[in-house]
């Protein structure tokens, strides 16, 4: 397994080595340990999801309250989906930038986002099968979203994914600088001493 560390600081693209042979592949899709050695803490998993979407479709721009927020950890076990980080935490060296990582059924790699940054990803084929690793349940109130089409950010679907399909809750979803504005989106400050809590815990 290869853990790399993504141009948004707290979040890394995981491809594990996959063992085949004439009766299909074996892979290791999560290591606790070997996870906790690059982000300094345990992951304290809480629940397990998986959306299935048809090409074209984009999910997020989503992010929680700190604390607890969500940290995840995701992979594609169906079709490919690009995905995306993106870093909302004002006052971060890397505000409103992004990365994203290919997640397909090919080299089945695999994203972790810490606490406090957005996610969101656009589906390449049909039947798209995503599964999320979360560190905290779902809880509405303290949910949120940014418009993934906000020309502020800039995220580049692939021509191949077709028109983008949104949810009316992304769609109406605010850009990110009426979500700052609006004082909802994690500071920097906030994520850096939530990680330091989750170091201290874990010793």
């Amino acid at each position: 397994m290869q853990i790399r560390e993504l141009t948004i600081p707290d979040s890394y693209e995981i491809t594990p080595k996959q063992f085949g042979d004439d009766r299909g592949v074996f892979l290791e899709w999560y290591r606790f340990d070997k996870l906790e050695e690059v982000i300094g803490h345990p992951l304290d998993l809480a629940q397990a999801n998986t959306s299935v979407s048809k090409k074209g479709v984009v999910r997020g721009i989503h992010f929680a309250d700190i604390p607890p927020s969500q940290a995840k950890y995701v992979t594609c076990t169906h079709g490919a989906v690009l995905d995306f980080v993106i870093d909302i935490r004002v006052g971060s060296p890397t505000f409103g930038q992004w990365d994203s990582v290919l997640l397909d059924d090919v080299d089945r790699r695999a994203i972790y986002l810490s606490e406090g940054l957005g996610h969101a990803f656009v589906a390449l084929t049909d039947d798209a099968t995503v599964s999320y690793l979360v560190t905290s349940t779902f809880n509405a109130e303290r949910e949120h979203g940014i418009d993934p089409r906000d020309p502020a950010i800039g995220l580049v679907f692939p021509p191949e994914a077709g028109e983008p399909l949104l949810s009316p809750k992304d769609t109406n979803a605010p850009t990110l600088a009426e979500a700052a504005a609006a004082g909802i989106l994690p500071t920097w400050d906030e994520a850096r001493a939530f990680y330091a809590s989750l170091s201290e815990k874990g010793v």
